[in-house]
């Protein structure tokens, strides 16, 4: 089990950890710019954490494809990570 998703205020982004087929559990974040670009998110984050929750499968697979390329933790999801 991992940490329930939060948004980080200084950040402006949602943290959030997901689980990848070993097990293993690895850092990710996305901003609430590119849940509002991508998802139609609030800019103000009201609804940040809701957004990535009610799409996590989309963006988790966002985050292990950047995985398996090569990023580091934690993974950064930007805008262009996410399929339209």
């Amino acid at each position: 089990m991992t940490p329930p998703p939060f948004l980080h205020d200084a950040s402006g982004d949602v943290r959030f950890w997901v689980l990848l087929d070993d097990g293993a559990s690895i850092g990710a974040s996305i901003s609430m710019r590119a849940l509002h670009y991508r998802y139609r998110a609030s800019l103000d984050g009201a609804d940040a954490v809701a957004t990535y929750t009610a799409h996590r499968t989309d963006i988790d697979a966002a985050v292990r494809r950047r995985f398996a390329a090569g990023s580091l933790e934690p993974v950064m999801l930007r805008e262009h990570d996410l399929k339209a």
